[in-house]
Protein backbone atom coordinates (compact mmCIF):
# COMPACT_ATOMS: atom_id res chain seq x y z
CA UNK A 1 0.00 0.00 0.00
CA UNK A 2 1.35 3.43 -0.97
CA UNK A 3 2.56 5.69 1.83
CA UNK A 4 1.35 8.68 -0.13
CA UNK A 5 -1.93 10.36 0.68
CA UNK A 6 -2.73 11.17 -2.94
CA UNK A 7 -1.27 11.62 -6.40
CA UNK A 8 -1.16 15.04 -8.04
CA UNK A 9 -0.12 15.90 -11.58
CA UNK A 10 0.99 19.29 -12.90
CA UNK A 11 0.34 20.64 -16.40
CA UNK A 12 2.91 23.42 -16.71
CA UNK A 13 3.24 26.70 -18.56
CA UNK A 14 6.96 26.16 -19.19
CA UNK A 15 9.50 23.36 -19.26
CA UNK A 16 11.14 22.47 -15.90
CA UNK A 17 14.55 22.43 -17.60
CA UNK A 18 14.07 26.10 -18.58
CA UNK A 19 11.29 27.30 -16.29
CA UNK A 20 9.74 30.72 -16.37
CA UNK A 21 9.72 32.34 -12.91
CA UNK A 22 6.03 31.56 -12.38
CA UNK A 23 6.61 27.85 -13.02
CA UNK A 24 9.66 27.75 -10.77
CA UNK A 25 8.08 29.64 -7.88
CA UNK A 26 4.51 28.34 -7.91
CA UNK A 27 5.20 24.69 -8.77
CA UNK A 28 8.81 23.50 -8.78
CA UNK A 29 9.63 25.12 -5.43
CA UNK A 30 6.54 23.53 -3.91
CA UNK A 31 7.20 19.93 -4.99
CA UNK A 32 9.53 18.91 -2.12
CA UNK A 33 7.07 20.29 0.43
CA UNK A 34 4.14 18.51 -1.20
CA UNK A 35 6.03 15.22 -1.04
CA UNK A 36 6.75 15.80 2.65
CA UNK A 37 3.01 16.34 3.13
CA UNK A 38 2.22 12.96 1.60
CA UNK A 39 1.60 13.82 -2.06
CA UNK A 40 3.13 11.83 -4.89
CA UNK A 41 3.89 14.39 -7.60
CA UNK A 42 3.99 14.03 -11.39
CA UNK A 43 4.73 16.45 -14.23
CA UNK A 44 2.14 15.48 -16.83
CA UNK A 45 2.64 18.31 -19.33
CA UNK A 46 5.92 20.15 -19.96
CA UNK A 47 5.98 22.14 -23.21
CA UNK A 48 9.14 22.60 -25.25
CA UNK A 49 8.41 26.33 -25.34
CA UNK A 50 6.22 28.30 -22.91
CA UNK A 51 2.59 28.61 -23.98
CA UNK A 52 -0.57 29.58 -22.13
CA UNK A 53 -2.81 27.77 -24.63
CA UNK A 54 -1.25 24.32 -25.14
CA UNK A 55 -2.51 21.27 -26.98
CA UNK A 56 -3.40 18.83 -24.18
CA UNK A 57 -4.89 16.12 -26.35
CA UNK A 58 -5.02 12.81 -24.50
CA UNK A 59 -4.12 14.29 -21.13
CA UNK A 60 -7.25 13.05 -19.38
CA UNK A 61 -6.54 9.49 -20.55
CA UNK A 62 -2.94 9.67 -19.28
CA UNK A 63 -4.12 11.02 -15.93
CA UNK A 64 -6.52 8.14 -15.45
CA UNK A 65 -3.86 5.62 -16.46
CA UNK A 66 -1.57 7.04 -13.77
CA UNK A 67 -4.36 6.97 -11.21
CA UNK A 68 -4.00 10.64 -10.30
CA UNK A 69 -6.38 12.19 -7.80
CA UNK A 70 -5.75 15.88 -8.59
CA UNK A 71 -4.49 17.80 -11.62
CA UNK A 72 -3.10 21.32 -11.29
CA UNK A 73 -3.16 23.54 -14.42
CA UNK A 74 -0.42 26.15 -14.03
CA UNK A 75 -1.34 29.39 -15.79
CA UNK A 76 -2.73 27.67 -18.90
CA UNK A 77 -6.15 28.19 -20.41
CA UNK A 78 -8.10 27.98 -23.67
CA UNK A 79 -10.60 25.61 -25.25
CA UNK A 80 -8.26 22.60 -25.13
CA UNK A 81 -7.60 23.07 -21.43
CA UNK A 82 -11.32 23.39 -20.71
CA UNK A 83 -12.06 20.14 -22.56
CA UNK A 84 -9.53 18.25 -20.47
CA UNK A 85 -10.84 19.78 -17.25
CA UNK A 86 -14.38 18.69 -18.13
CA UNK A 87 -13.21 15.15 -18.96
CA UNK A 88 -11.23 14.89 -15.72
CA UNK A 89 -14.06 16.09 -13.54
CA UNK A 90 -16.43 13.63 -15.23
CA UNK A 91 -13.96 10.89 -14.32
CA UNK A 92 -13.85 12.00 -10.67
CA UNK A 93 -10.44 13.69 -10.82
CA UNK A 94 -10.22 16.98 -8.92
CA UNK A 95 -8.85 19.98 -10.83
CA UNK A 96 -7.00 23.10 -9.73
CA UNK A 97 -6.36 26.27 -11.72
CA UNK A 98 -3.20 28.17 -10.76
CA UNK A 99 -3.04 31.78 -11.97
CA UNK A 100 -1.04 34.92 -11.33
CA UNK A 101 -2.14 37.57 -13.84
CA UNK A 102 -5.55 36.81 -15.34
CA UNK A 103 -9.20 37.24 -14.44
CA UNK A 104 -11.08 34.25 -15.83
CA UNK A 105 -14.39 33.63 -14.05
CA UNK A 106 -15.31 30.78 -16.40
CA UNK A 107 -12.16 28.80 -15.63
CA UNK A 108 -12.64 29.35 -11.90
CA UNK A 109 -16.14 27.88 -12.28
CA UNK A 110 -14.85 24.96 -14.35
CA UNK A 111 -12.29 23.78 -11.78
CA UNK A 112 -12.71 22.57 -8.21
CA UNK A 113 -10.37 25.19 -6.77
CA UNK A 114 -8.32 28.14 -7.97
CA UNK A 115 -4.95 29.10 -6.48
CA UNK A 116 -4.05 32.73 -6.99
CA UNK A 117 -1.09 34.88 -5.93
CA UNK A 118 -2.71 37.98 -4.40
CA UNK A 119 -5.85 39.01 -2.56
CA UNK A 120 -6.22 41.90 -5.01
CA UNK A 121 -6.44 39.55 -8.01
CA UNK A 122 -8.83 37.27 -6.15
CA UNK A 123 -11.22 40.14 -5.59
CA UNK A 124 -11.26 41.09 -9.28
CA UNK A 125 -13.32 37.92 -9.87
CA UNK A 126 -17.07 37.64 -9.40
CA UNK A 127 -17.89 37.80 -5.66
CA UNK A 128 -19.83 34.52 -5.75
CA UNK A 129 -16.56 32.78 -6.75
CA UNK A 130 -14.39 34.08 -3.91
CA UNK A 131 -14.90 31.01 -1.73
CA UNK A 132 -13.45 28.86 -4.53
CA UNK A 133 -10.30 31.02 -4.83
CA UNK A 134 -7.38 30.52 -2.43
CA UNK A 135 -4.38 32.84 -2.08
CA UNK A 136 -0.93 31.23 -2.14
CA UNK A 137 1.76 33.89 -2.35
CA UNK A 138 5.10 33.58 -4.11
CA UNK A 139 7.51 32.15 -1.54
CA UNK A 140 10.91 33.71 -0.82
CA UNK A 141 13.44 31.50 -2.57
CA UNK A 142 16.73 32.23 -0.73
CA UNK A 143 15.85 33.08 2.89
CA UNK A 144 19.37 32.19 4.07
CA UNK A 145 20.89 35.16 2.24
CA UNK A 146 21.16 38.53 3.97
CA UNK A 147 22.46 42.00 3.20
CA UNK A 148 25.59 42.96 5.13
CA UNK A 149 25.47 46.75 4.65
CA UNK A 150 29.27 46.65 4.56
CA UNK A 151 29.62 48.36 1.18
CA UNK A 152 32.01 51.26 0.86
CA UNK A 153 30.08 54.54 0.46
CA UNK A 154 29.97 56.18 -2.94
CA UNK A 155 31.21 59.76 -3.27
CA UNK A 156 28.90 62.77 -3.11
CA UNK A 157 26.23 60.95 -1.13
CA UNK A 158 25.11 58.79 -4.05
CA UNK A 159 23.25 55.53 -3.36
CA UNK A 160 23.50 52.24 -5.22
CA UNK A 161 19.94 51.34 -6.23
CA UNK A 162 19.04 48.01 -7.84
CA UNK A 163 15.92 47.25 -9.87
CA UNK A 164 14.91 43.72 -10.91
CA UNK A 165 12.74 43.21 -13.98
CA UNK A 166 11.63 40.24 -16.07
CA UNK A 167 12.02 42.31 -19.26
CA UNK A 168 14.76 44.48 -20.80
CA UNK A 169 13.80 48.01 -19.87
CA UNK A 170 15.44 50.74 -21.91
CA UNK A 171 14.25 53.44 -19.55
CA UNK A 172 13.41 53.51 -15.85
CA UNK A 173 9.80 54.34 -15.02
CA UNK A 174 9.31 57.31 -12.68
CA UNK A 175 13.04 57.86 -12.09
CA UNK A 176 13.88 59.53 -15.36
CA UNK A 177 17.13 61.04 -14.08
CA UNK A 178 19.59 59.13 -11.91
CA UNK A 179 21.71 62.25 -11.57
CA UNK A 180 18.77 64.22 -10.17
CA UNK A 181 18.20 61.61 -7.48
CA UNK A 182 21.93 61.06 -6.89
CA UNK A 183 21.61 57.36 -7.63
CA UNK A 184 23.70 54.74 -9.36
CA UNK A 185 20.99 52.44 -10.80
CA UNK A 186 21.62 48.82 -11.75
CA UNK A 187 18.85 47.13 -13.72
CA UNK A 188 18.87 43.33 -13.60
CA UNK A 189 16.77 41.86 -16.40
CA UNK A 190 16.62 40.16 -19.79
CA UNK A 191 19.70 41.90 -21.16
CA UNK A 192 22.63 40.55 -23.22
CA UNK A 193 25.38 38.90 -21.20
CA UNK A 194 27.34 42.13 -21.32
CA UNK A 195 24.84 44.90 -21.84
CA UNK A 196 27.10 47.45 -23.51
CA UNK A 197 25.71 50.78 -24.64
CA UNK A 198 26.23 49.68 -28.25
CA UNK A 199 24.07 46.58 -27.73
CA UNK A 200 21.40 48.55 -25.90
CA UNK A 201 21.30 51.11 -28.70
CA UNK A 202 20.93 48.30 -31.24
CA UNK A 203 18.06 46.72 -29.28
CA UNK A 204 16.30 50.05 -28.92
CA UNK A 205 16.74 50.83 -32.61
CA UNK A 206 15.28 47.44 -33.55
CA UNK A 207 12.31 48.19 -31.32
CA UNK A 208 11.98 51.70 -32.88
CA UNK A 209 12.30 53.23 -29.42
CA UNK A 210 15.65 54.99 -29.57
CA UNK A 211 14.23 58.09 -27.91
CA UNK A 212 13.27 56.11 -24.81
CA UNK A 213 16.88 54.96 -24.47
CA UNK A 214 18.13 58.43 -23.58
CA UNK A 215 17.65 57.98 -19.80
CA UNK A 216 19.53 54.66 -19.86
CA UNK A 217 22.45 56.24 -21.67
CA UNK A 218 22.68 58.91 -19.01
CA UNK A 219 25.35 58.73 -16.36
CA UNK A 220 24.42 56.49 -13.46
CA UNK A 221 22.69 53.56 -15.21
CA UNK A 222 23.93 50.00 -15.63
CA UNK A 223 22.18 46.99 -17.18
CA UNK A 224 22.98 43.42 -16.07
CA UNK A 225 21.67 40.09 -17.37
CA UNK A 226 19.48 38.23 -14.86
CA UNK A 227 21.05 35.11 -13.41
CA UNK A 228 19.62 32.97 -10.57
CA UNK A 229 22.65 33.67 -8.37
CA UNK A 230 23.75 36.94 -9.95
CA UNK A 231 20.54 38.72 -9.02
CA UNK A 232 21.31 38.13 -5.35
CA UNK A 233 24.91 39.30 -5.79
CA UNK A 234 23.67 42.56 -7.30
CA UNK A 235 21.08 43.13 -4.59
CA UNK A 236 23.55 42.43 -1.79
CA UNK A 237 25.88 45.07 -3.24
CA UNK A 238 23.10 47.68 -3.35
CA UNK A 239 22.25 50.29 -0.76
CA UNK A 240 18.53 50.26 -1.59
CA UNK A 241 16.10 48.32 -3.73
CA UNK A 242 13.73 50.21 -6.01
CA UNK A 243 10.56 49.08 -7.79
CA UNK A 244 9.42 52.02 -9.94
CA UNK A 245 6.36 50.98 -11.96
CA UNK A 246 4.69 52.71 -14.89
CA UNK A 247 1.16 53.13 -13.51
CA UNK A 248 -0.42 54.30 -16.74
CA UNK A 249 -3.60 52.37 -17.70
CA UNK A 250 -2.69 49.07 -19.40
CA UNK A 251 -5.85 46.93 -19.10
CA UNK A 252 -6.00 43.17 -18.76
CA UNK A 253 -8.16 41.39 -21.37
CA UNK A 254 -11.00 41.57 -18.82
CA UNK A 255 -10.71 45.36 -19.03
CA UNK A 256 -11.25 45.89 -15.32
CA UNK A 257 -7.71 46.58 -14.08
CA UNK A 258 -4.23 47.13 -15.52
CA UNK A 259 -1.40 44.60 -15.74
CA UNK A 260 0.71 46.45 -13.20
CA UNK A 261 -2.07 46.24 -10.61
CA UNK A 262 -2.07 42.42 -10.51
CA UNK A 263 1.66 41.97 -9.93
CA UNK A 264 2.54 39.65 -7.06
CA UNK A 265 4.71 40.63 -4.09
CA UNK A 266 7.60 38.57 -5.47
CA UNK A 267 10.06 41.34 -6.36
CA UNK A 268 9.24 43.21 -3.17
CA UNK A 269 9.69 40.26 -0.82
CA UNK A 270 12.82 39.17 -2.72
CA UNK A 271 14.48 42.44 -1.71
CA UNK A 272 12.91 42.73 1.74
CA UNK A 273 13.86 39.14 2.56
CA UNK A 274 17.52 40.08 2.07
CA UNK A 275 17.14 42.92 4.53
CA UNK A 276 17.32 45.58 1.82
CA UNK A 277 15.32 48.80 2.32
CA UNK A 278 12.91 49.17 -0.61
CA UNK A 279 11.09 52.06 -2.25
CA UNK A 280 8.23 50.93 -4.50
CA UNK A 281 5.36 52.26 -6.57
CA UNK A 282 1.85 51.59 -5.15
CA UNK A 283 1.23 48.13 -6.63
CA UNK A 284 -1.88 46.88 -4.75
CA UNK A 285 -0.24 43.70 -3.44
CA UNK A 286 2.58 45.77 -1.93
CA UNK A 287 0.27 47.89 0.20
CA UNK A 288 -0.42 45.13 2.71
CA UNK A 289 3.28 44.33 3.08
CA UNK A 290 4.92 47.74 3.44
CA UNK A 291 4.45 49.68 6.65
CA UNK A 292 5.34 53.16 5.50
CA UNK A 293 8.70 54.32 6.79
CA UNK A 294 9.07 51.27 9.04
CA UNK A 295 9.93 48.32 6.78
CA UNK A 296 9.92 50.15 3.45
CA UNK A 297 8.39 52.98 1.45
CA UNK A 298 5.51 53.31 -1.00
CA UNK A 299 6.13 56.27 -3.32
CA UNK A 300 3.09 57.63 -5.15
CA UNK A 301 4.58 60.88 -6.43
CA UNK A 302 8.01 62.16 -7.54
CA UNK A 303 8.19 64.03 -4.22
CA UNK A 304 7.62 60.74 -2.34
CA UNK A 305 10.54 59.18 -4.21
CA UNK A 306 12.88 62.06 -3.44
CA UNK A 307 11.91 62.14 0.23
CA UNK A 308 12.36 58.37 0.71
CA UNK A 309 15.71 58.38 -1.12
CA UNK A 310 16.93 61.26 1.02
CA UNK A 311 15.88 59.47 4.24
CA UNK A 312 17.78 56.38 3.19
CA UNK A 313 21.03 58.27 2.67
CA UNK A 314 21.54 57.75 6.39
CA UNK A 315 23.30 54.34 6.84
CA UNK A 316 21.66 53.77 10.22
CA UNK A 317 18.23 54.41 8.70
CA UNK A 318 18.94 51.95 5.90
CA UNK A 319 19.95 49.32 8.44
CA UNK A 320 16.83 49.89 10.57
CA UNK A 321 14.41 49.73 7.65
CA UNK A 322 16.20 46.76 6.12
CA UNK A 323 16.17 44.78 9.37
CA UNK A 324 12.45 45.50 9.83
CA UNK A 325 11.80 44.49 6.22
CA UNK A 326 13.48 41.10 6.63
CA UNK A 327 11.76 40.35 9.93
CA UNK A 328 8.34 41.23 8.50
CA UNK A 329 8.43 38.91 5.46
CA UNK A 330 10.62 35.88 6.19
CA UNK A 331 7.95 33.77 7.87
CA UNK A 332 4.86 35.24 6.24
CA UNK A 333 6.20 34.70 2.71
CA UNK A 334 8.32 31.62 3.30
CA UNK A 335 8.13 28.66 0.93
CA UNK A 336 7.05 26.52 3.88
CA UNK A 337 4.12 28.81 4.67
CA UNK A 338 3.00 28.96 1.04
CA UNK A 339 3.31 25.18 0.67
CA UNK A 340 1.16 24.79 3.80
CA UNK A 341 -1.48 26.98 2.21
CA UNK A 342 -1.40 24.88 -0.96
CA UNK A 343 -1.57 21.62 0.99
CA UNK A 344 -4.66 22.85 2.85
CA UNK A 345 -6.38 23.51 -0.47
CA UNK A 346 -5.48 20.07 -1.80
CA UNK A 347 -6.50 18.32 1.40
CA UNK A 348 -9.95 19.90 1.22
CA UNK A 349 -10.37 18.63 -2.32
CA UNK A 350 -9.72 15.06 -1.23
CA UNK A 351 -12.66 15.08 1.15
CA UNK A 352 -15.09 16.87 -1.14
CA UNK A 353 -17.01 15.71 -4.15
CA UNK A 354 -15.51 16.96 -7.43
CA UNK A 355 -19.01 17.69 -8.74
CA UNK A 356 -19.35 21.23 -7.43
CA UNK A 357 -22.22 23.47 -8.36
Amino acid sequence: MSAFRARIGFALLSNPARPLPSTRVSVLNMLPHLREAGYETYIIHEPNEPTETPDLSGLADRVQALGLDIVYFQKIHGAGVRRQIAALRSAGVRTVYGVCDRVDNDLVRATDATVIVTDFLKHQHAPELWERIHVVHDGIERPELTHSFANEPLPNGRLRATLVTSSALDAVPVLESAARHRLEITMVGDYPQRATLFELRRRARAAMSASSLIPLLSRGFRAVRWHPQGVYDELRQADIGIIPVDTQPDPLPSGEVSWWQVKSENRLTLMMGLGLPVIASPVPSYLGVVEQGVNGYIARTPHDWLRAIDELRDPLRRHQVGASARASVLERFSKIEQASRLVRVLNRLLIRSPALA
